[in-house]
């Protein structure tokens, strides 16, 4: 297990209407980054990403990792980030884990420091999934030393509205919901773990789709252009599908490969987590057309 690919527990998607103040539930801050799985055995320390790939040499921040950890032994599922006045930041981490160079790695360890964020432990000495949630969480807190490199994720038990709130408040990305009593199931998606996102909505123009699978281009205008800001895949209806390709068949401008192109004069609502430093949408779902917009008031 130790120094092996691990496939992490997964999360099931909340709803943000139910969010439970009951004491049988643990709720941590959500961090906007890349989930690691670190191995740690005397001075050598190791980071996985969800899909098995060692990414150690991107972060030399890992030896303050190290010193964090207080055991000889562990594996422990956190969170990469890049801070930012308390805030992670996607796209700063996503930089981190696109470098291959050396001497530019060495540079964003000042520009872009990691912050590796524990939030559960799989093993010290010992195998701990087979442990309730409660008692993970305490042996996790127990054995992390915070520090720059590494921090233990903020935790409340019930009163999952409060801190839901001061996420939103903070500009932070949602929080997740966790049974008290739920134990460690590896390579396992659970309703025992559920996961809160602040989605933002926002009109946009459809400027073309693809179909299999069917995807809708979506923008806004900037200085009378058109600029595209998402791929849409999901939270489409069936009916909505068959109404979409029936008027825009009567709006082709062009067809390329796989990509039909639209004159920009459908309208629709799109719900995305944030925005990309180069303006693109993070995480976007249809949420309906917007028959009562003109193209020319989106921007």
């Amino acid at each position: 297990m130790l120094f092996t690919p691990i496939k992490p527990m997964l999360l099931h998607m909340g709803n943000n209407n139910e969010i439970d103040d009951d004491p049988n539930w643990i709720y941590d801050i959500k961090w906007d980054g890349w989930r690691i799985l670190l191995h740690k055995e005397g001075d050598r320390v190791e980071a996985f990403t969800r899909h098995g790939n060692n990414v150690t040499a991107k972060f030399p921040e890992l030896q303050g990792v190290g010193r964090s950890i207080k055991e000889h032994t562990a594996i422990i599922d956190c969170e990469g980030v890049v801070l930012r006045n308390g805030v992670s930041v996607f796209d700063d981490f996503a930089y981190r884990g696109r470098l291959t160079n050396t001497s530019k790695i060495e540079q964003a360890t000042l520009t872009h420091p990691a912050t590796f964020i524990a939030f559960d432990v799989l093993a010290t000495d010992k195998p701990h999934t087979q442990q309730p949630l409660e008692q993970r969480k305490e042996v996790l807190s127990s054995i992390i030393e915070p520090s720059n490199s590494m921090l233990v994720t903020p935790s409340i038990v019930g009163n999952g509205s409060n801190i839901f709130q001061l996420t939103k408040d903070r500009g932070m990305e949602g929080i997740v919901g966790k049974r008290i009593n739920s134990t460690y199931k590896t390579n396992h998606r659970s309703h025992d773990w559920l996961k809160y996102k602040h989605f933002k909505v926002m009109d946009t123009v459809i400027l073309g789709y693809k179909e299999n699978p069917f995807t809708m281009l979506v923008g806004t205008q900037i200085n009378g252009k058109y600029k595209p800001l998402a791929n849409v895949e999901f939270g489409f209806k069936p009916e909505e599908k068959t109404a979409f390709r029936e008027i825009a068949k009567q709006i082709v401008t062009k067809v390329e490969r796989d990509m039909t192109w639209l004159e920009p004069r459908l309208c629709c609502k799109v719900q995305y987590l944030e925005k990309t430093n180069t303006g693109s949408l993070r995480i976007v779902s249809f949420k309906g057309f917007n028959f009562d917009k003109v193209p020319e008031a989106i921007n």
